[in-house]
């Protein structure tokens, strides 16, 4: 089992900045790709970065790439998302997954794991 807590969310203003933080508890972190997903009211949850294992590879939404920085530190078992110049429309509760898997999956369902979630608002 790996337990997942995030951390970080809040009210931000337009163009604003947040960084979420997602520590992890159980297994050995650096075993697990880590992945950030979004999930608007009435939406489906949405992918939003995936960092590999050593943290060498990552991949980003179209709509985030350039905004968003996913990283992690092995040692502190924590992933982070810097997210910059938000947008009203990134409102979304954030959550953190890991999979066992090697690949850099979009897909939820590929997730083994997931934090419970953190609440980031964009107001205009």
């Amino acid at each position: 089992q790996v337990q997942l807590v995030e951390s970080g969310g809040g009210l931000v203003q337009a163009g604003g900045s947040l960084r979420l933080s997602c520590a992890a508890s159980g297994r050995t972190f650096s075993n697990y790709v880590m992945g950030w997903f979004s999930q608007a009211p009435g939406k489906e949850r949405e992918f939003v970065a995936v960092i590999s294992r050593s943290g060498s590879y990552t991949s980003y939404a179209g709509s985030v790439r350039g905004r968003f920085t996913i990283s992690r530190d092995n040692a502190k078992n924590t992933v982070y998302l810097q997210m910059n110049s938000l947008k009203p429309e990134d409102t979304a509760v954030y959550y953190c997954a890991a999979a066992s898997s090697l690949s850099l999956s979009r897909g939820p369902y590929d997730y083994d794991y997931w934090g419970q979630g953190t609440q980031v608002t964009v107001s205009s």
